[in-house]
């Protein structure tokens, strides 16, 4: 449905987006992933007509961003990062506008109306000022701003950032819904919700794409490192460090204790095929300490994600 080839975009001599290049199936939920300036949102900002690539093309359908961009825009809802409301409006007459905008008729119009109140969760605040709203509830308006005429694709730039773990839950359940029918692609940092929301996850740092594919795709092609985490008591680190760094496999051991903890708390990283744990615990079991957890991480998201992105 989206075709995205050799995309790039600088803003003078910077280059906020590398030559990246993606395909974006329909009813298709998107997570574009990265660290502040990865080139997330000018990156969307490509895809919706609002900014001109450098170089690059970006294909929607059969249409082409830039000969086409309108009727692109056409087929596309937008919720930028702070959604640009007019505070002093009633809710309902704010969407009545945005429909008016939208060149809505009269009898589509108020059941438009009607069907996003419901969708968004807004029955309870149409007869408000937009000014009144908390957080949430401005992100739910602009969500139905976005949603008013039916786009087949929705953009959503860090559609939960700034809301509390209840709005977040709220917002991500919409996105969801909404998923079920149209094309969508949000950019969010926060990776418990690309991970609950999305079908795919394409990784952005310093503007080039350095990860695409499913959450469990990711993870599997994220190399051989482990990590496993052992707290002990009677121990100290030299000791400790001293007796496991000859393990083959471990790459590196940490105390990670807590300064008014009473135990050792080390975490060892290890790159290995090979399950070591057993020859871990049997040099601990010839010593005098007691040992009180024992467990091995799971490659997680957000391990993999710093992994990807930490500067050099």
């Amino acid at each position: 449905m989206i075709h995205v080839e050799n995309l790039t975009r600088y803003y003078d001599n910077f280059c906020a987006v590398d030559g990246i290049s993606f395909d974006i199936q329909k009813g298709e939920i998107l997570g574009l992933l990265g660290p502040n300036g990865a080139g997330k949102t000018t990156t969307l900002r490509m895809l919706t007509g609002y900014l001109e690539p450098s170089t690059g093309q970006i294909k929607v359908q059969d249409y082409i961003i830039g000969p086409d961009t309108l009727e692109i825009k056409k087929r596309i809802g937008y919720l930028p990062e702070s959604a640009p409301l007019y505070h002093d409006m009633i809710v309902y007459d704010y969407l009545e506008y945005v429909a008016e905008i939208r060149g809505l008729d009269t009898a589509k119009k108020q059941t438009r109306i009607k069907e996003l109140a419901q969708l968004c969760g807004l029955n309870a605040v149409m007869h408000k000022t937009i000014g009144e709203l908390s957080k949430g509830y401005k992100q739910r308006v602009g969500l139905a701003h976005a949603l008013m005429n039916d786009p087949e694709i929705l953009v959503l730039d860090e559609p939960t950032s700034g809301l509390d773990p209840n709005q977040i839950v709220e917002i991500r359940e919409i996105i969801r819904q909404i998923g079920q029918e149209k094309t969508i692609i949000l950019s969010t940092h926060i990776l418990s919700e690309a991970e609950a929301t999305c079908d795919r996850i394409v990784i952005i740092h310093h503007g080039k794409i350095v990860a695409d594919g499913s959450t469990q795709t990711i993870k599997q092609s994220a190399g051989k490192e482990q990590i496993i985490h052992i707290t002990l008591a009677d121990a100290d680190f030299s000791s400790v460090h001293r007796l496991l760094e000859p393990v083959a496999g471990i790459t590196r051991i940490e105390n990670v204790s807590s300064p008014e903890s009473d135990t050792l708390q080390i975490r060892i990283t290890l790159v290995s095929d090979a399950d070591i744990r057993k020859d871990i615990y049997r040099i601990i079991r010839k010593t005098d300490w007691t040992l009180l957890e024992f467990r091995q991480e799971a490659q997680s998201l957000e391990h993999i994600f710093r992994e990807l992105t930490l500067e050099n």
